[in-house]
C-alpha cells in the first residue's frame, strides 16, 4: 500500500472513530486536495435557506451586508475569475439585462475570489452596472456551499426571494444566456 493510500485510510478510519490517527505526515499538496475535494462535494445551500449573513466592501467602496438586503430579492452569483472569457460572457449580459433586472428591484452581486482592485479594473473594463463582492478567504463561497477547484469558485447562481429565503438555484450555469435565466427567476418570484 502506497504511503498516499495509507495515510488517507488512516484519516479515514480516525473519522469514523476506528482508529488512532496515523503519525505519517500528510504527503505535500494533500491537504488542498482532500478540501477541495471536500468542498466540491459539500452541499449548495437548499431553497427555502435563508440569505446567508455576509458582508464585503464591493468595487466600488459600497460595503455590501447581505441581512441589510431583507425585503429586497437578491441574486448571488459566483464566477471563477475577472476577466476570462465565459465570466466576462456572463457579466455582460448580466449588464446588457441590467435595466430589465433592476426593474424587478433586485440587487445582483458577483462574487469571486479576486480581489477589490481586480473586480474594480473588470467593473470599469466592461461598465459593470452591478455590485462585485471579492472573497479571496472563500468564506462566502463557502456559506453558499459552492464547490472550488483550483481554490476558484465555480459557476454557480442564487435567486433570494424579498423574504429572504432562497427561491431558486442555478448549480451549473453557462455563462451565455444565463440573464435570461436570472431575468426569468426574479419573474416568477413577482419581483
Amino acid at each position: 500500500m502506497s504511503h498516499i493510500a495509507r495515510w488517507v485510510l488512516a484519516s479515514l478510519l480516525v473519522v469514523v472513530g476506528c482508529a488512532k490517527r496515523s503519525s505519517e505526515p500528510a504527503p505535500p499538496g494533500l491537504h488542498a486536495a482532500v478540501a477541495d475535494s471536500a468542498q466540491a462535494e459539500g452541499a449548495l445551500l437548499r431553497v427555502g435557506a435563508p440569505l446567508p449573513d455576509l458582508e464585503a466592501v464591493a468595487q466600488n467602496g459600497e460595503r455590501v451586508s447581505l441581512k441589510a438586503l431583507s425585503g429586497k430579492p437578491v441574486v448571488v452569483y459566483f464566477y471563477p475569475k475577472d476577466d476570462t472569457p465565459g465570466c466576462t460572457v456572463e457579466a455582460q449580459e448580466i449588464r446588457d439585462a441590467w435595466q430589465e433586472l433592476a426593474g424587478t428591484g433586485a440587487v445582483v452581486i458577483g462574487v469571486s475570489v479576486d480581489d477589490a482592485a481586480s473586480h474594480r479594473a473588470f467593473a470599469e473594463k466592461y461598465a459593470l452596472p452591478f455590485l462585485l463582492a471579492p472573497d479571496p478567504e472563500q468564506r462566502w463561497a463557502s456559506a453558499f456551499g459552492v464547490p472550488l477547484k483550483n481554490g476558484r469558485a465555480a459557476r454557480v447562481s442564487f435567486v433570494f426571494g424579498r423574504d429572504g429565503k432562497l427561491a431558486k438555484v442555478f448549480p451549473s450555469v453557462k455563462p451565455q444566456g444565463h440573464a435570461r435565466e436570472l431575468s426569468d427567476a426574479l419573474h416568477a418570484l413577482g419581483a
